[in-house]
């Protein structure tokens, strides 16, 4: 992100909180000094998102770290919903669909905002931790001689949010499809290596019972390219940077998976320059972090591409958002020969809600 946008979204943040922080004070029945409490709060919680990105939470206790990140992250998804439920009400009442009263110092109104928010976010939060079976059959045009069955993730974002116990969760569901191999398609850390060590996430991943290709995504060079490599490597990850690997399957099959490093790294290898030294005659599945230039997949002859990064906008209306810079920004595609399939993810960034999105994980079988 450029300069000039880093100010635009700054200027747009400061004036969404001025105006939440307005119709909240203009709502509240209260006294000046109760209405200061609760617009302080609210922009406290705002704050604290900043800083945990300005000053780290490394240097933190691991609960307090937990705490000031779940605080701080929910705190922009909460008041993304407040400043559109107000933004409704301004609206109702230009059309004169709702009464000033409501507006202004109205315990109707208040307790209407405050239900509406928890069962919301309530909502958004057992849906998150839905994780969704998707099943995905793809067909080879080469040889096989039996069926095979892979499980394919994006976007874990392990860290203080999505945290050990949880991923447990996700192993133990991974482990019951038997996958013959695990697909991974970047974005395993969230954006602390620390995190992940404190919790001994590697252990859990040497709990999946088959093994595990990945690709960098964009939260491994947040968190430090080499500490995550290193993490990869004590988790018992085949980690493929510009590379690829053939994977032995079942009855004698085999498949060619081909990483690409994200784009953050801009000298990044070309996917015509990696086809070019890969062996030929396998089925290949591409894993490519974010889903840009779709194109060059068919035009380099890759039978399936999993990728993933948009979290399909993680709550609507940012999903409406997604479609329109991507492509495909969350399902299947086909371009020619070449399928593809752009992953909401199975974990999240930031505040654990899903509204209007979905957590999953694929489950395919190469027939």
């Amino acid at each position: 992100m450029g300069f000039g946008w880093i100010i635009v979204f700054l200027l747009v943040l400061l004036l969404g909180c001025g105006y939440v922080s307005w119709h909240v004070w203009q709502i509240l029945p209260l006294a000046v000094v109760g209405k200061w409490i609760v617009v302080g709060v609210l922009l406290l919680f705002i704050v604290c998102f900043f800083t945990n990105f300005i000053l780290g939470l490394d240097n933190k206790p691991m609960p307090i770290a937990v705490t000031l990140y779940e605080l701080g992250n929910s705190a922009v998804f909460i008041g993304l919903y407040l400043l559109l439920f107000f933004l409704a009400l301004d609206l109702g009442r230009l059309l004169h669909l709702v009464p000033r009263s409501f507006l202004y110092n109205s315990w109707t109104g208040t307790v209407s905002v405050v239900v509406i928010m928890i069962g919301l976010f309530v909502y958004g939060y057992f849906n998150y931790l839905h994780k969704e079976r998707v099943p995905l059959s793809l067909q080879s045009a080469k040889a096989m001689k039996k069926q095979h069955r892979l499980v394919m993730m994006t976007d874990l974002h392990l860290g203080y949010h999505n945290r050990a116990d949880e991923f447990r969760k996700w192993v133990d569901k991974v482990n019951e499809e038997q996958p013959e191999a695990i697909l991974i398609a970047g974005d395993i850390i969230d954006g602390s290596i620390r995190a992940l060590i404190d919790q001994d996430m590697a252990a859990e991943f040497r709990r999946l019972k088959a093994p595990v290709y990945a690709c960098l995504g964009n939260h491994e060079y947040i968190s430090g390219e080499p500490r995550a490599k290193k993490f990869y490597q004590d988790a018992g990850i085949h980690l493929l940077i510009d590379n690829h690997s053939l994977v032995p399957l079942a009855g004698g099959d085999t498949i060619l998976v081909v990483g690409r490093d994200d784009r953050t790294n801009k000298k990044r290898a070309s996917l015509q320059h990696l086809m070019e030294s890969a062996p030929k005659g396998y089925y290949t599945i591409l894993m490519d972090h974010q889903p840009y230039y779709l194109e060059e997949a068919q035009q380099a002859g890759i039978d399936f591409q999993l990728s993933g990064h948009t979290h399909y906008g993680q709550v609507w209306p940012v999903s409406w958002i997604e479609d329109i810079i991507y492509e495909d920004a969350f399902g299947p595609l086909q371009k020619g020969n070449t399928h593809y399939y752009v992953s909401s993810g199975i974990g999240i960034w930031g505040g654990k809600f899903r509204i209007g999105t979905r957590s999953e994980y694929v489950v395919a079988d190469i027939r």
